[in-house]
């Protein structure tokens, strides 16, 4: 399944990447474009309509992000790709610290186990673990006569 969307979204690249200048075009390196156009899906159909914008358009998010990423790597000034590495960058650490406030995992463990209760749970298992052998009457006669001896 993800395989078809991204093969879409590939085609859906190859007809915006159409509409862009030919100086632009070349920038992106050939084998980039070798393998949008070895991996595009081109039983999808997709039409660009260069007077309305991505969003207004059905591109898929996929084909967004690849656009994106061209612009990012190939067509934006020092200047604005600066600005997209810092506002990604941003974007990524705000991701994480969500991540660490939803798994925490100091929160989940206290939460789930209380300090008291864990020791508790710890000594129960020792007990537990304790294998207590009972001698036969010969062992313990034994045991007794040389008690009696020492």
């Amino acid at each position: 399944m993800l395989k078809i969307e991204y093969a879409n979204a590939y085609k859906e690249v190859l007809d915006i990447l159409k509409y862009v200048s030919k100086e632009d075009f070349e920038k992106i390196p050939a084998k980039k474009i070798e393998m949008f156009s070895k991996c595009a899906n081109y039983n999808h159909y997709f039409e660009y309509n260069p007077e309305m914008t991505l969003k207004e358009q059905n591109v898929s998010d996929i084909a967004q992000t690849i656009i994106a990423i061209l612009f990012r790597d190939y067509w934006a000034t020092d200047e604005q790709r600066e600005k997209i590495i810092k506002k990604e960058k941003y974007d990524m650490q705000l991701l994480e610290e969500a991540k660490k406030e939803k798994y925490n995992p100091d929160l989940i463990f206290k939460q789930q186990y209380p300090q008291n209760q864990i020791a508790e749970e710890i000594q129960e298992n020792k007990e537990e673990s304790m294998i207590h052998y009972k001698e036969n009457i010969f062992t313990r006669f034994f045991n007794f006569i040389r008690n009696i001896f020492k």
